[in-house]
């Protein structure tokens, strides 16, 4: 019923979503020995959108290997949580705005509710 845009809102708050569940775990592993990080190319996986496949997890490559073989960079990785609620809100206000347009044309253009 919404547009193509509404998809795309959708599959981007889902990788949105697995994103911030690695970096979640990137923060809980980051005194773990030998930990290596994990993140998702955003930008790769939003051009794939039509695949429908599930985001796929690499290891973060460039980052400082500490003595135990941890590479956690946990100023990345608050960076990157500050990163993905930005990026959430845009979407759900975008999708709101979308749901809005559809109400209203149900509702003949009323806008008294």
């Amino acid at each position: 019923m919404l547009d193509p845009i509404a998809g795309t809102l959708e599959h981007f708050m889902t990788l949105v979503s697995a994103r911030q569940k690695l970096v979640a775990s990137n923060i809980a592993n980051a005194d773990t020995p030998g930990y290596k990080t994990q993140d998702i190319d955003f930008q790769a996986e939003l051009r794939n959108a039509t695949a429908n496949l599930p985001p796929v997890p690499s290891e973060v490559s460039g980052l400082r290997v500490k003595n135990d073989g941890n590479n956690v960079d946990l100023d990345r990785e608050a960076r990157l949580l500050a990163e993905n609620a930005l990026r959430f809100n845009i979407a759900s206000n975008l999708l709101r705005s979308q749901i809005k347009i559809v109400r209203m044309a149900i509702e003949g253009g009323n806008t008294s509710s």
